[in-house]
């Protein structure tokens, strides 16, 4: 079937290097080059727009697209006319990130503007720059009236930006992701030290008239263990930090690199290690479907009692009654938070009132000079989706020329559903480091556009275990910043040409896997995929050949091939409510070894995949998310 195999590596100034693992024609080219610049490089206001929401794909024909003929009006709105754009700056932004702005836009600074107020002023605007308070609806992009081009988010979360209306609408949306790190490790470690100390706590009692030291005695840091929940861009910092105070460190996060860990003189471990060996507990954990209320009464039974906890990541990663629970049974005998599922909480809330819970307003980006770096790292980011460049901190829509995205739509998904199923196949705690994504396809290099299919997979295997959002436009860039290799490898296949893709691998290289079936004969993680009436279908596990939808969700067995072990499976789902929707099984030999893949509607329950387990047949099996 192969004749001819390339590997594309993409290097920083997107040449991509083609070499053969037999050699070329003498005619085949050995270099091509993307040039951004060129008719191949997606652009801001491109005629069609993709929007990723998955699995879901959608097309937004006619999207704001500026005319080259003699009846084009152009307006003060147009990029790339005389006029300068306008900046609606709804919210207080340091001076630095005005200045910038000002230089490049007419600025508009109205603070404290109802819904019905900036509705009326957001169609005379080409930007709109938010921090949290302003909510940026569904109303206010349709009141727009297709003019605003970009929202500017001065922060990281973008909870406030309804981001489908956003993109139905044809405006692009980026944050500042990257300047508050060091002001959010710095306040967890001030709540750290605070905490081991009742510094809240002594502080108030005083103010109150009282002298208590014998109530407030603490415990020291140095020799304790801290296990940073989450070893991202704050994590390694207070990581960096709590070494400096003399503790000993641990980290848990199965996707970063092991390397990076040991640099900093911090042991990656399990999660159940972490929180049952540790005195502290540091959260940096993005909030995703993975993470929510993970610290729960299950988890909360497994830590040393008197174990201490602080968070200033997301709220919503502690199930705030269990820790309540956990609070008054004296497993944590402490907690310091800066963040709660619902910001304000209520004044009656119980954490916040409790007495060995030291409590701040969601401070953590809260210094003059992250407010500074934010206000600059947005208003660059702004100015330059203004000016048509790509944005790396853009969080909504790729844009790709609509040729490109009729024929490529079923592959995206296929693309996206292989990232998160060979992320979640990984064990262990190694961290993801060399990706390699191989297409089989009859087409040359020149004739299919893979970037958004590499972005895909991407997507795939980062935001399942991430805060991130990936597109075409940031891909890359949030790969090389996660320290993932991106390779693309193209095996010719003689089909027909009007297949675009006969087949899509996702290898991962050099890790574990909670599923020991799942590595190929060169020892990594290998999943395939093809598409089937448009369809995604995963073909391949391993060294096993499959065939079951990307649909719902996926259970892979590897068991012992008798009679009876479809109808057993099947009777443990169906009496639980677990709809099949898709079965195939593979095997090596006839009562041998086999491969059962079940694609399922809904999630199964604990009870369910235990008794799946407990079949004496069944060696081996896992539970997928799609």
């Amino acid at each position: 079937m192969a004749s001819t195999a390339t590997t594309a590596v993409f290097a920083p100034k997107s040449q991509a290097t083609f070499f053969s693992r037999r050699p070329f024609p003498a005619s085949a080219p050995s270099t091509i080059s993307f040039d951004r610049s060129g008719s191949r490089a997606p652009f801001f206001g491109q005629a069609l727009r993709l929007v990723v929401d998955s699995p879901k794909i959608s097309t937004l024909c006619a999207a704001r697209t500026l005319e080259r003929d003699s009846s084009t009006e152009v307006t003060a709105a147009s990029v790339g006319g005389t006029a300068k754009p306008t900046v609606l700056v709804s919210e207080k932004l340091g001076e630095a990130g005005l200045e910038l702005l000002r230089e490049f836009a007419n600025v508009d600074c109205s603070y404290n503007l109802t819904t019905e107020e900036l509705c009326a002023k957001i169609s005379l605007c080409d930007a709109l720059v938010v921090r949290s308070g302003t909510k940026v609806t569904r109303e206010v992009f349709e009141a727009a009236k297709n003019r605003l081009k970009v929202v500017g988010r001065a922060g990281v979360g973008i909870d406030n930006v309804d981001l489908q209306a956003a993109t139905e609408n044809g405006c692009l949306v980026v944050n500042a992701p990257t300047a508050n790190t060091i002001a959010a490790a710095e306040h967890g470690i001030a709540l750290l030290t605070a905490m081991a100390r009742n510094v809240a706590q002594s502080d108030a009692s005083m103010k109150a008239g009282k002298w208590q030291r014998n109530k407030y005695v603490g415990v020291s840091l140095v020799g304790k263990k801290l296990a940073v929940m989450g070893f991202g861009k704050v994590g390694s910092e207070v990581a960096r930090r709590a070494k400096g105070l003399g503790m000993h460190v641990i980290s848990h996060d199965p996707y970063a690199p092991a390397d990076r860990a040991r640099a900093v003189g911090v042991e990656l471990v399990s999660f159940d290690e972490a929180v049952s060996t540790a005195d502290f507990i540091s959260l940096h954990m993005p909030l995703t479907p993975s993470t929510s209320k993970i610290f729960n009464d299950e988890n909360f039974s497994k830590m040393k009692k008197g174990v201490r906890i602080i968070n200033v990541a997301r709220g919503g990663v502690i199930d705030e009654d269990a820790l309540v629970r956990a609070l008054d049974n004296g497993i944590v005998a402490q907690a310091a938070l800066d963040v709660f599922a619902v910001e304000p909480p209520p004044k009656d809330n119980k954490l916040v009132q409790h007495e060995n819970v030291t409590v701040t307003p969601h401070l953590g980006a809260s210094t003059m000079e992250a407010q500074e770096g934010v206000a600059i790292e947005i208003a660059e980011a702004v100015i330059g989706a203004l000016r048509g460049e790509l944005a790396a901190t853009a969080v909504n829509a790729p844009m790709v020329p609509s040729e490109v995205l009729s024929e490529l739509a079923p592959y995206v998904i296929l693309a996206e559903k292989l990232g998160r199923l060979a992320v979640q196949l990984v064990g262990g705690g190694s961290g993801i480091k060399g990706v390699k994504v191989v297409y089989t396809s009859s087409r040359s290099p020149d004739d299919l556009d893979t970037r958004i299919l590499r972005a895909m997979v991407t997507k795939g295997i980062v935001e399942p275990i991430s805060s991130e959002f990936v597109n075409l436009v940031n891909a890359d860039f949030i790969a090389k910043q996660r320290g993932l290799r991106i390779s693309e490898e193209r095996i010719f296949h003689d089909g027909s040409p009007e297949v675009p893709v006969d087949s899509i691998q996702v290898h991962l290289a050099n890790v574990e896997s909670r599923f020991a079936s799942a590595i190929s004969d060169s020892g990594e993680i290998v999943v395939e995929g093809r598409v089937k009436d448009r369809v995604p279908h995963l073909t391949g596990v391993g060294s096993f050949s499959v065939d079951v939808g990307l649909e719902g969700n996926l259970i892979l067995c590897r068991q012992i091939d008798q009679p009876g072990m479809i109808g057993t499976v099947g009777s443990i789902l169906g009496e639980n409510n677990v709809n099949v929707n898709f079965m195939s099984v593979s095997r090596t030999a006839p009562r041998k070894h086999a491969i059962m893949a079940i694609g399922i509607d809904e999630e199964p329950d604990k009870e369910s995949l235990r008794k799946i387990g407990e079949i004496s047949a069944i060696e081996e099996f896992v539970f997928l998310k799609l």
